[in-house]
């Protein structure tokens, strides 16, 4: 994994004013958005993505997300912070009914692309940050409303996250939440020293000018904020938003070489055999009650 540079640690409140940002819009969420819209042509046109196979065959979910959720066949999903939508497809194509929200409006345009390729003429994807997408959705409500790897981390205010994805359920419905283990950003990229607190929940400022896939380099917005949450606060902010939880699962399989130790093998990446281990990935399911 290449090193990225933290350039700080700063609130909310005195993040920098940006270009594009407006009263009614934070800087940090300009500048995480512009980030965003660059990667995407990057993302569409990488090998990681694929999305001329994914086109044509399919993108087959991990295991055990399908074995988690179960049967979505009829069910409605809502996908939160859907990228370009392979994931939020997958999910249609296991026979659900989805709609993706994303806050790059160049995102949700591939992802329109990609349900007409696949004659997904069901799936919606709308324009939207989390915070907004009540309104966003008329005040939809969903069976099962979904969020993947890698989007906790762009969200400054979990109790907000956890509230908002309340008010999304349906009466008996459920989140079903995948996310790297926020322990694993404590670690420098060899696993072997801790370089950055646990519990600091500050906001952290990365100058980055590459993604997570092949591919091109970012252009002028590579400045980020991005937010740590423990693992006892998502859960909590579930728990107080009206949540049930009915599982934790830790697993120490990743999707990606977040560490240079970490070996690839047909489900993901994992430390080799033998050597200590830490949590890599988690997974949740919380229900609404059925009232």
């Amino acid at each position: 994994m290449t090193e990225t540079t933290r350039v700080a640690d700063v609130t909310t409140e005195t993040a920098p004013t940006t270009a594009g940002a407006t009263p009614a819009e934070p800087a940090w969420l300009a500048l995480n958005r512009a980030n965003w819209n660059q990667r995407v042509p990057i993302h569409a046109a990488s090998r990681a993505y694929d999305l001329t196979g994914f086109v044509a065959d399919g993108r087959q979910l991990p295991a055990f997300e399908v074995e988690e959720l179960g049967d979505v066949a009829g069910k409605s999903l809502l996908h939160l912070q859907c990228h370009i939508g392979t994931d939020t497809l997958s999910w249609a194509r296991a026979g659900a009914t989805v709609t993706g929200l994303d806050f790059s409006a160049a995102a949700i345009e591939v992802a329109r692309g990609l349900a007409e390729e696949i004659g997904a003429a069901d799936a919606r994807f709308v324009v939207s940050d989390v915070y907004n997408a009540p309104d966003a959705l008329g005040h939809a409500v969903y069976d099962v409303v979904y969020t993947g790897l890698g989007a906790l981390c762009w969200l400054p205010d979990i109790e907000r996250w956890a509230r908002t994805v309340a008010e999304l359920i349906a009466p008996g419905g459920c989140l079903y939440l995948v996310e790297f283990h926020p322990v694993t950003d404590m670690f420098d990229e060899n696993a072997t020293t801790v370089r950055f607190d646990y519990f600091d929940a500050d906001a952290q400022v990365w100058d980055n000018d590459h993604t997570y896939t092949d591919g091109d380099k970012l252009g002028s917005a590579t400045v980020t904020h991005q937010f740590a949450h423990t693992l006892g606060t998502i859960i909590s902010s579930l728990i107080a938003a009206g949540l049930r939880l009915e599982f934790l699962h830790e697993y120490d399989f990743t999707m990606f070489p977040r560490f240079a130790e970490l070996e690839q093998h047909a489900g993901g990446f994992s430390f080799p055999a033998g050597q200590p281990r830490m949590p890599l990935l988690y997974s949740l399911r919380a229900t609404k009650a059925n009232i």
